[in-house]
């Protein structure tokens, strides 16, 4: 039953449904500023490929041989660092571990939360995307009803009369019928 229940409820529950549109909805938010981006590469593409052309690879070579020393340089330092404040000591490496271990489960933790509210906030901007779509959907099925149909207003006056006369006449309740309480059987004698 149990498993039926999760099934039925996981079914009903429209929050992927919200996130899907969410995310379609953001996607073509985004898919909108495409257009302008590529604009925007066209006018500074030629300046970039004349700026290369025109670059000296002897200087490029030189700012990446001294920017690949440095690199190496700091990486040895930190190396030597860490090989330097290593502690032989067993039981403190356990302790560390031990300590480094719950930190990653609260980050684990903190990073499941941070994903969980990510994921309600895209849901919740599907379920406004979807009001939205309804809404303008429901505008146009009025707008064609009203089009179509005839004025509803002849139909309400001859409605009113009966309405007032409902009114007029409350119903009375009667009150439901107590039952009797029912009388325990008392058990046999015993042998």
């Amino acid at each position: 039953m149990a498993i039926t229940d999760d099934l039925r409820k996981t079914l009903t529950d429209p929050t992927p449904l919200y996130f899907a549109a969410g995310t379609a909805d953001l996607a073509v938010q985004q898919a909108k500023k495409v257009p302008a981006l590529i604009e925007q590469l066209r006018s500074e593409a030629p300046a970039r490929i004349d700026a290369v052309r025109n670059t000296d690879p002897k200087a490029v070579q030189e700012k990446v041989t001294i920017r690949a020393k440095e690199a190496q340089a700091t990486v040895q330092a930190k190396v030597t660092e860490v090989l330097g404040t290593l502690d032989t000591d067993v039981k403190k490496l356990g302790e560390q571990a031990q300590d480094l271990a719950l930190r990653s489960v609260g980050v684990a933790a903190e990073y499941a939360v941070k994903a969980r509210e990510a994921y309600e906030k895209v849901a919740e901007h599907g379920e406004q995307s979807v009001r939205a779509w309804r809404g303008d959907a429901a505008e146009e099925i009025n707008e064609i009803a009203v089009a179509v149909e005839p004025d509803p207003e002849p139909q309400k006056k001859a409605d009113e009369p009966k309405a007032a006369e409902a009114k007029a006449a409350p119903a009375t309740k009667t009150p439901p019928a107590r039952k009797a309480p029912a009388k325990k059987a008392t058990p046999a004698a015993e042998k």
